[in-house]
Order: C-alpha cells, then sequence, then structure tokens
C-alpha cells in the first residue's frame, strides 16, 4: 500500500507592515497631487472670468466735461457770417485726441475741442499792426515781430500766460485758434486748421502785413 503524504497547500505570504505603511502613504500624496494638476490644467483651459474683459486703453480720451465751453457770439456782418459758417461746416469732429464739445454760444462761428478746451473762433478782430517800431503800449503787433506763415495761412502767435492765440492775418475774414499752455508745440496745434481756412477764406491782398511771406 502506497502511502500517499498529503502536502499542506501554501498559505499566502504575509504582509509586511512597512510595506504596506509606504503603499499608504504613497496614495495619500499621490491623491492630492493628482487632484492638483487637474485643477492647474483646468485653470488653463478655462480663463478667469475677470480676464475675459479687456482692460481699458492707456490712450482711451477723458470723459469731456457736460457744459459747454464759453465762448462770445457777436453779431457778424452778412459776407463775414456766410465765411464763417463755410469754415464751421467743415470743422471736424476732432484734432488729434481732442473730441468736439459743444460751446455756449454761436456754433455757425465758433467750436472748441477737449478739456481744457482749444478753441477756434471765426469773425474776430484782426490784430493792427504797429505804425512805427517805437509804438508801444497800444496793444498793436509790433512791426519786428515774426509772423508765421503755415500751410499758406499767415499767423500771428500772441503769448499770454494761460494760452497762445493764433490770428490769420492774411485772410478775409480772420479766424483766432487758442491753444492752452498744456498741449505743448502750440503752433502746431494752430496749423491743424490751416488748409481748413485755405478751402474756405479767401486771402487777403490789401491790407496783408508785409511779414506774411
Amino acid at each position: 500500500m502506497l502511502d500517499v503524504e498529503t502536502r499542506p497547500e501554501p498559505q499566502p505570504a504575509a504582509v509586511d507592515s512597512t510595506t504596506r505603511r509606504a503603499a499608504l502613504w504613497a496614495t495619500l500624496i499621490a491623491v492630492p497631487v493628482a487632484v492638483l494638476a487637474g485643477l492647474l490644467v483646468f485653470s488653463k483651459i478655462v480663463p478667469e472670468a475677470d480676464s475675459a474683459a479687456p482692460a481699458p486703453s492707456a490712450t482711451q480720451p477723458a470723459v469731456l466735461p457736460a457744459e459747454p465751453v464759453r465762448m462770445a457770439a457777436p453779431k457778424l456782418p452778412a459776407r463775414t457770417a456766410q465765411v464763417c459758417l463755410a469754415v464751421t461746416s467743415q470743422l471736424p469732429v476732432k484734432v488729434r485726441d481732442l473730441a468736439a464739445r459743444r460751446v455756449s454760444a454761436g456754433p455757425e462761428q465758433n467750436a472748441a475741442y477737449g478739456a481744457p478746451a482749444l478753441t477756434v473762433a471765426c469773425g474776430v478782430a484782426r490784430p493792427a499792426m504797429c505804425t512805427s517800431l517805437t509804438e508801444t503800449g497800444s496793444g498793436c503787433v509790433p512791426l519786428d515781430t515774426e509772423l508765421m506763415t503755415m500751410n499758406r495761412v499767415c499767423w500771428y502767435a500772441d503769448e499770454q500766460a494761460a494760452a497762445t492765440t493764433f490770428t490769420t492775418m492774411d485772410r478775409e475774414v480772420p479766424v483766432r485758434v487758442t491753444v492752452p499752455k498744456q498741449y505743448p508745440q502750440a503752433a502746431q496745434w494752430a496749423n491743424e486748421f490751416s488748409d481748413l481756412v485755405v478751402r474756405t477764406d479767401k486771402s487777403i491782398t490789401e491790407g496783408r502785413p508785409t511779414g506774411c511771406a
């Protein structure tokens, strides 16, 4: 009789407690890391709501005052009023970055832009030239004053504390541009209107100052 020895079934190997603890810690660390990585990826795909709105442009013009710019509007002779209407009807709605503003009176002869207001007045008195080099105190334009010819328009620049006024000296109807001190290179601002003056306001020969080229 063959004696067959029954072998005991193999038992599963005991799990090392050190290995189990390491696996547990690895799981605890891996889960938050995976969550954090997912959030970072999501944030890259979906932009924040604040970033969706465009930031205001640095060159965006400031809001202009609501009140009109105060300007005088004396009654003009018929021919002068006709020329001034031609001038103002062709004025631009913006001069560089200065937007047009309402005026308190005479929009057919006055205009204003920006804040502080750069103004245009048509039908003003033409500055009188002095009769001699020694004449002073009468408000006339000294004979040795250097008049400025810009784009075929002769301008007289009268520099004051708060602004410089430029008045045409060679046109049928004088036009005056007042440029506040806040705007650098005042003559260049006045020159913005030279071409318009040439188109709408005839040049003169009689009474034209000799300083106008």
